[in-house]
């Protein structure tokens, strides 16, 4: 009887060991899982800040060169990513009061230049007549153009050109497009000053318009 019993908690036992293993291996697959997601998370939030504080360090730059300046004019600040002859350089600042948005504006557009300020996307240069067109990532931790939604027909923006003079811009209309549809850069403006703002809608895959007009 007693050799039965122990034949039997030995087979019980064999049995569990297997089931051990399984939930150990998965506990340590889980672990790995979680501890490489945590690294990659902080590793793009590590980035990203080191993006923004080019951006904030360019956006220093040009306030500071203006403000001491002894003309009222500036020589471009340059982003230092590319070489002498292709590198893009800010050419202004855009400053939006109602979402707390400081940032200077880059004098091209790339995917790279993104990550680090709103770019020129088309049109003139700061606060010459025409239609600016400025695109900006829409990060999901509101930095850059993150908040950009949230402003309304009526809201107002300044753009700083070269020679830091502002120019206030008062928005006349908000929309959402398509990623195909180009009409918002249309330099038609009856010779006035326009500035539209450009965005991605990531979930929707849209575009998020804010067109505004000299004040």
């Amino acid at each position: 009887m007693n050799q039965i019993l122990g034949n039997q908690i030995a087979n019980s036992t064999s049995n569990l060991l297997p089931t051990s293993k399984k939930f150990k291996l998965i506990f340590w697959i889980a672990f790995f899982v979680a501890l490489f997601c945590f690294i990659f998370y902080f590793f793009m939030q590590y980035h990203a800040w080191q993006k923004e504080k080019i951006s904030q360090n360019l956006a220093n730059s040009f306030q500071i060169r203006n403000l001491y300046a002894t003309q009222n004019t500036y020589t471009s600040q340059r982003t230092s990513l590319y070489s002498e002859n292709t590198e893009p350089f800010v050419i202004g600042l855009l400053k939006i009061d109602k979402i707390d948005l400081l940032y200077p504006i880059l004098s091209t557009t790339s995917e790279e230049l993104l990550k680090i300020s709103p770019c020129r996307f088309y049109g003139p240069m700061p606060n010459e007549v025409g239609n600016l067109c400025i695109a900006g990532h829409n990060y999901a931790n509101q930095t850059h153009f993150g908040k950009l939604s949230v402003l309304r027909a009526g809201d107002s923006f300044q753009i700083y050109d070269l020679a830091s003079i502002p120019v206030e811009y008062v928005i006349y209309q908000t929309s959402e497009v398509s990623a195909s549809d180009t009409s918002c850069l249309n330099q038609n403006t009856n010779g006035k000053r326009e500035a539209t703002l450009i965005t991605c809608n990531t979930i929707k895959g849209t575009r998020v318009v804010i067109k505004a007009k000299e004040k």
